[in-house]
């Protein structure tokens, strides 16, 4: 099960956390993580939500205390003005949260964007951050055409979407982004909709996605990448967004970088084959988290 726990982000943003356990555990605020209990924080990627860190999160609890932010502008946390949705700002909203709920130095699970948001905040603050696995995401700076194929992506959408069904059908089979048929990419961007009067629209403002891309997209993040002095795991899916030579490249830069891919995955690593995402993951975590 997850339960709820507000974050106040930079700003005074109010940020939905959502931790992973069974049975609840006492207020992490007040209690903290107990002995021989660590920390991990998963971040999603753009357009993403806590949500689909769920099997995940679920997974790390038997064993660690997951946490999973929903970030500024997406799931359940607050939706500021767009001025609000830079680097820094992601950046200090997970600052926050560990510092809120008791987690560092934990580890930080990223996914695309969120992982940016992780390696950025592992060079700007080791001291909160004893591990890092960084899920398809590129250091390289990705360029206007990128910015603009996004902002036609988001045009491009039929919304409202009749049914979940819809919502389903359009993002697994008829995106033009879509090569073959994928179900799981259907399922997680249903998880971003919600019902309104005309049917179902996302639960995000494509305009604020956009923002929070210009923010990113335009430059290279390689210094970041060797001021990260804890270990750090560089995971691709082999049909992702991040490319072998560019992943491995990154795995050299970092001081303690590590590499690992998933076969039959694209960019959704970890909706696309969970299992295979886990045990890629979990040899890194346990070792790390150990320390």
């Amino acid at each position: 099960m997850a339960r709820r726990i507000d974050v106040r982000g930079t700003g005074g943003v109010r940020l939905a956390a959502w931790e992973f356990a069974d049975p609840p555990k006492a207020d992490p605020v007040e209690a903290g993580p107990g002995p021989g209990e660590p920390g991990v924080l998963l971040l999603h990627g753009l357009m993403g939500r806590a949500s689909h860190w769920a099997s995940t999160a679920r997974r790390l609890s038997e064993r660690h205390r997951a946490v999973a932010l929903d970030q500024r502008g997406h799931g359940q946390s607050e939706k500021p003005p767009q001025a609000a949705f830079t680097r820094e700002a992601y950046v200090e909203d997970a600052e926050a949260a560990l510092e809120q709920l008791n987690l560092a130095p934990a580890v930080l699970i990223g996914h695309a964007m969120g992982a940016l948001t992780a390696w950025q905040l592992a060079a700007k603050r080791p001291d909160l951050v004893r591990g890092l696995i960084i899920c398809d995401m590129r250091a390289s700076a990705l360029g206007a055409t990128s910015q603009r194929e996004w902002a036609n992506w988001f045009k491009s959408w039929p919304v409202p979407f009749a049914t979940l069904a819809d919502v389903r059908k359009w993002f697994g089979e008829d995106d033009p982004w879509v090569e073959r048929p994928n179900p799981a990419r259907g399922e997680f961007y249903a998880e971003v909709m919600h019902e309104s009067s005309d049917g179902w629209r996302p639960v995000f403002e494509p305009e604020q996605m956009l923002k929070s891309r210009e923010t990113w997209v335009y430059d290279a993040h390689w210094e970041e990448l060797t001021q990260v002095r804890c270990p750090a795991l560089v995971v691709r899916g082999l049909d992702g967004e991040l490319g072998r030579a560019e992943a491995q490249e990154m795995v050299r830069v970092l001081p303690l970088g590590e590499y690992a891919e998933v076969a039959d995955a694209g960019h959704l690593v970890h909706y696309d084959q969970p299992e295979a995402w886990r045990g890629a993951i979990e040899p890194f975590l346990d070792r790390v988290l150990a320390g």
